[in-house]
């Protein structure tokens, strides 16, 4: 491919896909997502799911609103998750007594012994990731921020 200079740049911004840092965050995100996927496989999960797990693995029993405040995720994408997480008998979903309209989510036995099998995960994927501990901690700081910024 050549390059086009010119067209479309405004204040150091530019048109090509390597200035793009949305395409860096992308790519980045499906390799990671990608390296997962052997590790989860391996737990019977899939990234999302785990994502969960982790809220509950942290939090023992926890609202659906609440996992998907932590996690970023609405309603409609979070219960197919937990519904799939409480067939494979790793969560239950009750009922709150003193709210019948929120659903708490715990986990069962089966699911916090898998915490144990999960442990492997985290450092295979520093590992993979291969950051010194600072970059690994700046990169978590600016990601953070820049989804702050982009929220808002």
């Amino acid at each position: 491919m050549t390059e086009k200079t010119g067209q479309g740049e405004t204040s150091g911004f530019s048109l090509l896909l390597d200035d793009q840092l949305c395409f860096a965050l992308y790519a980045a995100s499906r390799a990671v997502t990608q390296r997962y996927r052997p590790l989860l496989e391996d737990l019977g999960l899939t990234y999302p799911q785990y994502l969960v797990l982790l809220v509950l693995w942290e939090h023992d029993t926890v609202p659906v609103k609440d996992i998907g405040a932590a996690l970023q995720l609405d309603y409609g994408t979070l219960t197919p998750l937990v519904k799939r997480l409480e067939t494979a008998g790793f969560v239950r979903r009750d009922r709150d007594p003193a709210d019948e309209r929120t659903v708490r989510v715990s986990l069962t036995p089966h699911g916090a012994d898998l915490r144990e099998r999960a442990r492997h995960v985290p450092p295979a994927m520093g590992a993979a990731m291969a950051l010194p501990d600072q970059d690994f901690a700046e990169a978590k700081r600016i990601l953070r921020q820049l989804t702050v910024n982009v929220s808002r």
